[in-house]
């Protein structure tokens, strides 16, 4: 969750953000269920033009647009540059421009009144949640989108350019009512020009990663590993990664299932005990234990660590304190011997979720700036002002330079292929990942040793598989 990103981020995004990043849930929506609902039965007059092969939503040309933007660690620069392209296809529509960092706050009045905006970016800790808006009404079914001609290629659908699993996760009651747009990859990183100037080789396997995290405690002052310590459910996704590469298909098929025998079993066992030697050979940065995502990767900037463990945002997250010949790097994480994933495997996922108001005057320039944001044009320029990916298959211009990290990112998922994985058991079993965040923490703080980690996250499973 090391929430959306961040703009003074805990604000990362939000730690709510990185958990959705990572597969987690969002903050409740708890008295929005019956404002929704009053809003939900008005007859807004719609503005909608004629479709044709150009103009395939419908798009009445001369409507204005109105765009809310998530104002987190993303920014709202990016999409200026969608509006940009959003007035250019649509000279006589006027395009209003709205950033904030409280999505219910201003949100949830306008869906009272009935004069929802064309589209959203429902981010933050004070998002709104999916399902408590379908629920009553107030989402678009956007399949319409889905099933539109792709801006670049007319010849394919919308569905068919996007990553895997985009429109699984975009389904809320069986229905695509949000576009998940950011695509987040998860795993270590390392600075380019510190490992450059001691002659290390960015390690593949764990046994080469300990061996270098030995050769970096012994011959340096700079300490092999940090975590955002306060947030232990970073280094949780490093431990399943882990466990995921180590047991393959079966393990995250069964772990998504709740199913306790997993714990048992060999690719939990070795994870766990992987990320403890870690502890156990103290290779661990003094004091990360107890630091803030933003502490622990301010002082990996500085070159006090080797490694942290984070996913995509980290490079955007951290523009201010990295300096300019950092070069930020992206490493899966290491293998484990007898992994059935292969070393090049990543965890993988969208994430930041847009919607279409189901009363805004303008829903068809809603979805039409949503196909936007899905060309080419559309996610290169997210990649270079954002510095993250986005869910268009191959959708950065190979010829732009982006910053390191995110060209890094970029290799590995291409470096990748099919071997991209995203567990989504922290959406079903909040309690058990709240459970493993703090057995977690008391590993890394060697008050709790692995085999009392894998007893105590399989009694969680147990009572989440009955709570189930």
């Amino acid at each position: 969750m090391g929430p959306t990103i961040e703009p003074g981020r805990l604000a990362r995004r939000d730690l709510i953000k990185r958990a959705a990043a990572m597969g987690a849930v969002a903050v409740p929506a708890a008295a929005l269920l019956s404002g929704c609902a009053a809003g939900g039965s008005g007859s807004t007059k719609k503005d909608t033009g004629t479709k044709t092969a150009a103009n395939p939503l419908g798009v009445d040309k001369n409507a204005p647009l109105d765009v809310v933007i998530f104002d987190g660690g993303f920014g709202d620069d990016y999409a200026r540059q969608f509006e940009k392209l959003y007035s250019k296809e649509y000279t006589g529509a006027k395009v209003s421009h709205t950033p904030t960092q409280n999505i219910t706050g201003l949100l949830q009045p306008r869906l009272n009144a009935g004069d929802p905006p064309d589209i959203v970016d429902d981010s933050g800790n004070q998002m709104i949640k999916l399902d408590v808006l379908q629920k009553a009404g107030q989402l678009t079914d956007l399949t319409p989108l889905l099933d539109a001609p792709s801006i670049d290629d007319p010849s394919k659908k919308v569905r068919d350019i996007l990553m895997p699993g985009t429109v699984q996760i975009g389904m809320v009651d069986n229905k695509f009512v949000t576009l998940p747009y950011v695509y987040t990859v998860s795993g270590m990183w390392y600075s380019g020009k510190l490992f450059k100037q001691h002659g290390w080789t960015a390690p593949t396997t764990w046994s080469d990663f300990m061996s270098l995290s030995a050769e970096i405690k012994k011959t340096t002052k700079i300490a092999p590993f940090a975590h955002q310590g306060k947030y232990p459910y970073y280094i949780d996704v490093a431990i399943m990664d882990l466990a995921i590469k180590n047991g393959g298909q079966d393990f995250l098929t069964r772990i998504d299932a709740m199913d306790p025998t997993i714990w048992d079993e060999d690719a939990a066992k070795n994870a766990i005990e992987a990320m403890y030697e870690i502890v156990q050979r103290n290779y661990l940065l003094p004091g990360t234990d107890g630091m803030t995502h933003i502490e622990s990767q301010t002082a990996w900037n500085q070159y006090k660590a080797a490694f942290i463990p984070c996913g995509a945002w980290l490079e955007n997250e951290q523009l201010k304190a990295t300096p300019s010949d950092f070069q930020m790097t992206f490493m899966p994480m290491p293998s484990l011997p007898g992994d059935k994933l292969p070393a090049t495997a990543i965890r993988g996922g969208a994430n930041e979720f847009y919607i279409v108001p189901k009363q805004a005057k303008n829903a068809a320039g809603g979805m039409e700036f949503m196909r936007l944001m899905l060309s080419k044009k559309g996610a290169t320029a997210f990649a270079q002002t954002a510095n993250s990916l986005t869910v268009v298959k191959d959708g950065v211009d190979p010829t732009v330079k982006l910053r390191p990290g995110t060209q890094s990112t970029v290799t590995a998922l291409k470096a990748a292929g099919a071997n991209v994985f995203n567990p989504t058991y922290v959406n079903d079993y909040s309690a058990f990942a709240t459970d493993m965040d703090n057995a977690s923490a008391e590993v890394m703080a060697n008050r709790m040793k692995p085999a009392e980690w894998l007893k105590t996250v399989k009694a969680s499973a147990v009572k989440a598989k009955k709570g189930s």
